[in-house]
């Protein structure tokens, strides 16, 4: 008699056979580059590489020459040895979402710095920029109170809008930032603090933000000891996360300090590859970035979400025609320059009205408004014309109408330009501040 085999019990006790994994082998350390042959990887793919001590450093393919691959570690390495091992990493990188990023602090990655425990209440979406059609964008119409009287008044800012501030090191750009994260009206406030200092984080989140404050932001922080790599994922992190809040009907506001950093870390990065210096050390790639950057902030196709971004931009040595600062002029919505002289006068914010200009202010403004701000322009021109002269005795008054009314009414356009970090100027109250100082000069600009 012949036995029947069971054959589907059969197959169905056959062991599991592990799937092979390929992977790679690290070949050449140079500097901030890897190199690795033997794996089949993209740019933009991301892989570990085993240490010495089996740990594992995460690392990006920036580059390739025929089968090798370029990679940059994303944190320090340490323990790297010829021959380590480099494992692909299957999917793409994806970034968290949602109501439980309120009150917490990232880095580049993601993943929570403070002691709060593991992120909740997210989802998790893949890191994929995503270009808007410039005729669906939701136009800019409404005022955003920004809490800094110089501004409302001045430089008015709309619901959307990109602007930068430009200074020199250690001007007021952090302070002014501050300032903004506590006042302005916004449903989730976004903070990057990119290749800064490291104290600085715990001071912001301490000082700037307070317990209040934190409760509608989300802080993204890679300081200045992380690699380039880091410094850029968490740049772009912070704008994911706000346009992701952007597109779910939130208003957004996101302050980035600072610009410039992530500009730097583009041009370590491409340097590292080989990449020729262009302008002052800065490599082509480091300005063709900053667009496709920037276009991710402001408004979406949602008919209310905003996403107002404002970026601090590091002008070296004040000099305002630097290269990344002058790029990022050329992007921007409008420019905050705070000047260095008046810092040094005790003169806070230092924001230099005759320099700054919003690109916006005709369509979110009322005509008085616009006429009164340009009156204070004016007559603050010209007392920058005579005020060397003061001190010497070189001006005579009483020659010149306009210019008598600008001496005489600067101490009171600097008073109204300064403004307590601990004080709040409502928008409307800031215009009708101005609306009386300009009347109490008894002066109109010529038509």
């Amino acid at each position: 008699m012949r036995q029947v085999l069971n054959t589907s019990a059969t197959i169905l006790d056959w062991p599991t056979v592990p799937v092979a994994q390929v992977y790679g082998k690290l070949t050449r350390v140079n500097g901030l580059l890897l190199e690795a042959v033997g794996c089949q990887l993209g740019t933009g793919d991301r892989c570990h590489i085993e240490c010495r001590d089996g740990h594992r450093v995460e690392a990006e393919v920036v580059a390739f020459y025929k089968d090798t691959v370029c990679l940059m570690p994303i944190e320090q390495t340490s323990g790297l040895m010829p021959g380590a091992r480099v494992i692909p990493i299957s999917g793409r990188c994806k970034v968290p979402v949602g109501s439980g990023l309120l009150g917490r602090v990232l880095d580049g990655l993601g993943q929570p710095l403070d002691d709060l425990g593991p992120l909740t209440q997210v989802q998790y979406v893949p890191m994929v920029q995503k270009v808007t059609n410039p005729l669906k964008r939701t136009p800019i119409t409404e005022p955003l109170d920004v809490g800094i009287r110089a501004i409302n008044a001045l430089l008015p800012v709309g619901r959307g809008q990109r602007l930068g501030l430009f200074a020199g090191s250690g001007v007021g750009k952090s302070v002014l930032l501050g300032m903004m994260t506590r006042f302005t009206e916004a449903d989730i406030v976004i903070v990057g603090l990119i290749g800064e200092r490291g104290r600085e984080v715990r001071e912001f989140i301490d000082e700037s933000l307070g317990e209040e404050g934190r409760k509608r932001a989300v802080v993204i922080a890679a300081p200045a000891d992380t690699t380039p790599l880091m410094r850029m994922r968490a740049m772009r992190l912070c704008h994911h996360i706000a346009s992701a809040y952007r597109d779910q009907g939130k208003r957004v506001l996101l302050l980035v300090d600072s610009l410039t950093r992530y500009a730097q870390a583009q041009r370590e990065i491409a340097l590292s590859l080989g990449e020729p210096p262009a302008t002052k050390g800065y490599p082509p790639s480091a300005f063709a970035k900053l667009p496709s950057l920037v276009e991710m902030a402001g408004n979406g196709q949602h008919p209310v979400g905003t996403l107002t971004a404002f970026y601090t931009v590091l002008t070296e040595g004040d000099d305002q025609q630097d290269p990344i600062a002058d790029a990022a002029r050329a992007i921007l919505d409008g420019h905050i320059v705070l000047s260095r002289q008046l810092a040094e006068q005790g003169h806070y914010p230092a924001i230099d009205i005759n320099q700054s200009v919003s690109r916006l202010a005709a369509q979110i403004a009322q005509q008085d408004s616009l006429a009164q701000a340009q009156v204070f322009r004016h007559l603050n021109s010209k007392y920058q014309q005579v005020k060397e002269l003061l001190p010497l005795g070189g001006y005579q008054a009483g020659q010149d109408q306009e210019l008598d009314i600008a001496v005489q009414a600067y101490p009171q356009m600097a008073q109204f330009l300064k403004q307590s970090t601990s004080t709040r100027a409502d928008h409307q109250h800031s215009i009708e501040q101005l609306q009386t100082l300009i009347e109490s000069f008894g002066y109109s600009a010529p038509t």
